[in-house]
């Protein structure tokens, strides 16, 4: 029998291994973002062209590389970070594997310009596909460019698979913020299409507190400086320091939360947990709380090389680290004055005169009511002296006949109404075949069985098909606000806002001005009101962020199926008859009654069968 195993050529093992390790270019702007900071550099510039499709370029003014390094680095496993196995367990650098450079070119064209300090050239690398095209002696600045082109020129079948430049882009910036917040030490300056994003300055402030202050606030803005509570523990297995913001600033989804583990970005839920729970009773049902935390743990209690993004990592007292942080936090809540507490302290303005202890309060005063007094009447008519009258003593008639006639009360001529024993007649009933259940789904029957229908799944639906018809074939129509309203949004916010700026205007959002962290509308969307502007505009910018929903359609797809699912009616909603109708017949008249526009099941039938069984 022939043999079937054989060794992978090297560019096939080289094409499989980044498959793991780049998967989208923000996989490549955090790789080379990474470098550039394991090189000491105090500057870095990130330049990304067509959402890092077409160009990726990270220039630093670290240490440099040899020309013999500059070649070895385009090896896998080549890396100066471990020597030994041990080294896994004392790392204090980002990257160590060594195959972040070797994945990238060969997926790509790379063009690599580096020098050292002392000497006068430097070496220029052109590396395509994984192989070395060229190696020659440049004039270039100390430190390193790496210019990254054509990704996945090699693998159109992963080109194809990458998302619109807004949700790429989108990814970019988050790779980004999540190496500058854990930097803030060095400035980082940030171009896409030309366009500068970003423009961070190395932290000036004498402690690191303040300098991460001053990286939030360069990063989401200056409106974000008042949210912030500051968080500082220090332990024999955790010194935690960062910001949290005021419950009052909890948003619906969790987009800023990030937590640093001896510098570097990690994902856990688990300490996660540990945040939220310090916030419970302070959130309403559904918000999330910001957080910018930042641990130092002894680097033998941690493992980091669990998965080849380095983003998810293993403690080994990940309970003791838990309760710090909980612990923590609400004693930064409590001592901020952001949670509420019990005040023991007296205020001495509310203790009783000391002249005035133990005596009694006195007769209480007697107030004495009219009434009879009736302004209209004249003086002459009306003898003030007389005026008590004694109460008829049938008044309990006057409300108790059930015919319709005319009374006389005082010298006022009143209709009485025929007042039902029920609160609703049996006929009122009668003529309606919905019904609401527990304020969330309403039923029908139909001759099958019966239909039950998720009033807001129901509802995202209707408004769905509505607005998308609106906003491409018929006028939205909007209202004219009498004062611009201004609305925050971070830098990030406002970049995706500039490139959905005109299927906003369709929808009816006009956007006067763009602020550099807010903007301002001057007319919205005639079926909502101001207080659901800032909310209605989260939720379109996080659909885009978090790619939702998967649609090939231009934005005005997400936004119409953003304002749908913000504007439809909550479960818990107590809904007529009318309106119970008037969802079910206007649900069976959509061209896709069965679903909502994010694919959720609007109503369920039960067959008459069906509902035997369960008697049977």
């Amino acid at each position: 029998m022939t043999d079937i195993i054989q060794l992978l050529p090297d560019n096939v093992a080289n094409q499989i291994a980044a498959g793991e390790v780049v998967q989208r270019p923000a996989s490549v702007v955090k790789e080379l973002l990474e470098n550039a900071v394991d090189a000491s550099a105090s500057s870095i510039k990130l330049i990304i062209k067509e959402a890092g499709k077409t160009l990726i370029q990270v220039i630093d003014n670290g240490k440099g590389m040899s020309q013999t390094d500059a070649r070895l680095a385009f090896e896998r496993h080549a890396t100066s970070k471990i020597k030994t196995a041990n080294d896994l367990y004392d790392l204090h650098t980002n990257g160590f594997r060594g195959e972040a450079l070797a994945s990238i070119a060969a997926i790509s064209h790379v063009v690599l310009k580096t020098r050292q300090e002392g000497t006068d050239l430097g070496v220029q690398i052109k590396n395509y596909g994984g192989e070395i095209i060229s190696h020659e002696m440049v004039s270039t600045p100390v430190g390193s460019s790496f210019e990254v082109k054509n990704l996945f020129y090699n693998i159109p079948a992963r080109r194809n698979f990458l998302k619109s430049n807004i949700v790429e882009t989108r990814h970019i910036i988050d790779a980004f913020q999540r190496v500058t917040f854990a930097y803030p030490d060095i400035a980082f300056s940030f171009f896409h299409n030309d366009n500068e994003i970003y423009n961070l300055s190395a932290g000036r402030s004498s402690s690191h507190s303040g300098n991460l202050r001053q990286r939030i606030v360069g990063i989401l803005g200056s409106n974000s400086n008042e949210k912030l509570v500051p968080i500082e523990e220090n332990t024999d297995i955790l010194k935690i320091e960062g910001f949290i913001t005021k419950p009052s600033f909890a948003k619906k989804r969790r987009g800023e939360q990030f937590f640093f583990v001896n510098d570097r970005y990690i994902k856990s839920s688990y300490l996660n947990h540990a945040v939220t729970s310090a916030f419970e009773g302070l959130l309403n049902h559904g918000y999330h709380p910001s957080y910018f935390l930042y641990l130092t743990v002894p680097t033998k209690s941690i493992d980091i090389n669990i998965h080849p993004t380095k983003t998810e990592v293993k403690f080994d007292n990940e309970r003791d680290l838990y309760a710090i942080i909980r612990s923590t936090i609400k004693h930064s809540l409590g001592q901020y004055s952001v949670a509420p507490v019990l005040d023991f302290n007296r205020d001495s303005n509310l203790d009783t005169p000391y002249a005035f202890k133990g005596k009694s309060i006195g007769k209480t005063p007697s107030i004495e009511v009219d009434a009879d007094f009736n302004p209209f009447r004249s003086d002459q008519d009306y003898n003030y002296k007389q005026s008590q009258k004694k109460v008829p003593a049938n008044w309990e008639t006057l409300y108790l006949n059930d015919e319709k006639e005319n009374k006389i009360i005082g010298n006022i001529e009143i209709e009485s109404v025929n007042v039902s024993k029920q609160l609703f007649d049996e006929s009122e009933f009668s003529n309606y075949t919905t019904y609401q259940i527990h304020n969330k789904y309403i039923v029908s029957s139909i001759k099958s069985g019966m239909v039950l229908i998720d009033q807001n799944y129901a509802h995202q639906r209707i408004l769905y098909e509505d607005f998308l018809t609106k906003l491409t074939i018929e006028d939205f129509g909007n209202q004219h606000l009498l004062f611009p309203l201004e609305v925050n949004f971070s830098k990030t916010d406002i970049s995706i806002i500039k490139d959905i700026q005109n299927d906003l205007q369709a929808a009816g959002f006009h956007v006067s001005k763009i602020l550099e962290n807010a903007i301002v509308l001057d007319s919205i969307p005639g079926s909502i009101t101001e207080n659901d502007v800032s909310m209605i505009l989260e939720d379109i910018i996080d659909s885009i962020k978090n790619e939702i929903p998967e649609t090939n359609f231009s934005q005005i797809d997400i936004i119409a199926k953003s304002l749908a699912k913000s504007l439809a009616i909550r479960s818990g909603t107590k809904l007529n008859f009318k309106e119970q109708e008037d969802i079910l017949n206007k649900l069976f008249l959509c061209k896709e009654p069965n679903y909502t526009p994010f694919g959720k099941q609007t109503f369920v039938t039960i067959s008459l069968k069906e509902l035997e069984d369960k008697f049977n």
